[in-house]
């Protein structure tokens, strides 16, 4: 780490590779030769054109895209494509099933509800507060569904799908906020992939958008212009003027992953931290993981001491760590640490220890 930054496991915006950082910060001034930031850059100009094209290829090349696939950078964040997905893919029957995974997954489906004639609940954890991943058995699926709709990750309670659900055809539209670009992913089984780009990609204010060609061009007619996907395609992705810094951080963060060895890389990477943290909680008994096991998240892990005071005390103390942003969310309490792809080792490794120390003093 660069002297003076902290082990940052905020939920997001999160921590930023420290090569990207410092790539920003060298040509902040002159971006690519231009003579001018890319905060100052057109939009239209022949470089700003570069940037967004080489930022879609890296997101092609890294998740495999399919030819039939297309790549948009969009504005809203997730929560705004909780609206425009119903409304650019929930006009056949007007129906959408939705798996109720955590608090993300019920808001896309609330919000779905204003737009379609019917979202229904296929399937949900929220008896069992979330601890576990809806089983395909669990499932209730309707046959006439424009698409099935699913929260990959769920940043909140730390749980993540750990199997592809079976939806007979009906295509699949995934949430992967909070995973995107933390593993590989058959693209090729989902109708439509989106992220909010805070978690792993670039600073907050941009969504991805993966979208199938075969599910353009079918909006509802009052969909706002911004909002139509096929629309965004047709002007690659610049309808109007487009969240152009983060853009160019999903190209700069995109490059880095590429030179690190990809998403098998990434992969296993992410799997050595999370192994680090969750062995640790197996091995004791003075906190708690209230997760299914076989669904806890690689990017976000939950744990608790069981007592609020002590939970107020664990994160009084990160600061002295030199951590940041432990708390858990509102809605659960206790701590939660988002390990993205962006945390080393040496952060996660230091955390089980300030763990240890906070266990064995109380």
């Amino acid at each position: 780490m660069i002297d003076g930054r902290i082990y940052n496991f905020s939920a997001g915006p999160s921590m930023l590779p420290e090569p990207v950082l410092l790539k920003i910060r060298d040509e902040l001034l002159n971006t690519a030769g231009s003579g001018m930031s890319v905060l100052e850059m057109s939009h239209r100009s022949k470089v700003y054109d570069e940037i967004i094209n080489a930022a879609a290829a890296n997101v092609r090349e890294l998740l495999a895209v399919p030819d039939n696939y297309k790549v948009l950078f969009l504005h809203g964040g997730a929560s705004g494509l909780f609206s425009a997905i119903p409304m650019n893919l929930g006009t056949k029957s007007g129906i959408a099933d939705y798996i109720i995974s955590g608090n993300f997954a019920n808001a896309a489906y609330k919000e779905a509800g204003k737009y379609l004639k019917e979202a229904r609940i296929a399937g949900s954890s929220a008896d069992d507060e979330f601890r576990h991943i809806p089983r395909q058995e669990e499932l209730t699926l309707s046959p006439d569904a424009d698409y099935v709709h699913v929260c990959w990750n769920n940043t909140i309670f730390g749980t993540k799908y750990p199997y592809l659900p079976e939806t007979n055809g009906v295509p699949l539209v995934a949430d992967m906020s909070s995973s995107i670009m933390s593993e590989p992913v058959d693209v090729s089984r989902f109708g439509a992939i989106y992220a909010g780009v805070q978690k792993n990609l670039a600073p907050a204010g941009l969504t991805l958008l993966i979208i199938r060609e075969d599910l353009l061009g079918h909006e509802r007619a009052d969909t706002p212009k911004i909002w139509k996907f096929a629309t965004q395609c047709e002007n690659n992705s610049m309808l109007n003027t487009p969240p152009t810094f983060p853009i160019y951080c999903v190209k700069l963060v995109t490059d880095y992953l590429k030179e690190q060895g990809g998403l098998e890389a990434m992969k296993q990477r992410n799997e050595e931290k999370a192994a680090i943290l969750y062995d640790y909680l197996d091995s004791q008994d003075f906190y708690l993981s209230g997760v299914n096991k076989a669904d806890r998240s690689m990017m976000n892990v939950t744990f608790r001491t069981g007592d609020p005071e002590l939970d107020k005390a664990f994160v009084a103390g990160q600061a002295e760590r030199g951590f940041s942003n432990l708390k858990g969310h509102r809605l659960v309490g206790g701590m939660r640490a988002s390990i993205y792809n962006a945390m080393p080792r040496e952060g996660v490794e230091a955390l089980v220890a300030y763990m240890k120390d906070f266990a064995a003093a109380h």
